[in-house]
């Protein structure tokens, strides 16, 4: 039995577009920015409000089921684990990244507006009366080892 656990689950609003690119031997990844906020009272009674950003990154299916259904400002649901990783800029600095690997995704939203209507498994709007949910196997996440080589800092030309 493991004595470590490396679970996240999320709650937040989309920053912008989730931008889909795919890896040298044709793997789509999505990439993306997700705000958490928090609202408290202070000592004087003023309402006061932190807001939190964090990178999610999801691969294979996943990663094309969020690039077709998730727009900035959806509200969203996030299941995985977090990753740091290193790599260097195109000027040779040293960069660290802490991420999200996400491994389920449930949009909040009451509507879903579809990207491409030639998207075969969704129509243009579909309204649900319960959240979408999308589970992408851990087998299939890390079938290629090219993930592992991403998340484990070594170089690569592939940056998100």
């Amino acid at each position: 039995m493991s004595r470590s656990l490396n679970k996240v689950m999320i709650i937040g609003n989309v920053g912008k577009e989730p931008e889909l690119k795919y890896t040298p031997s044709g793997i789509p990844v999505t990439s993306f920015r997700i705000a958490t906020s928090d609202v408290w009272k202070d000592r004087d009674g003023t309402f006061q409000e932190s807001t939190d950003w964090h990178s999610v990154v999801a691969w294979r299916g996943l990663a094309e089921i969020i690039h077709k259904i998730v727009r900035k400002g959806s509200r969203i649901y996030i299941e995985g684990s977090i990753r740091s990783r290193s790599f260097e800029d195109k000027n040779g600095n040293k960069k660290y990244v802490c991420e999200i690997i996400a491994d389920n995704m449930l949009l909040l939203d009451s509507r879903k507006v579809v990207r491409d209507e030639n998207f075969d498994d969704f129509e243009k709007h579909i309204p649900v009366d319960e959240p979408l949910d999308y589970h992408l196997d851990l087998e299939d996440k890390f079938a290629t080892g090219f993930e592992n080589e991403l998340l484990n800092g070594q170089k690569s030309d592939f940056n998100f």
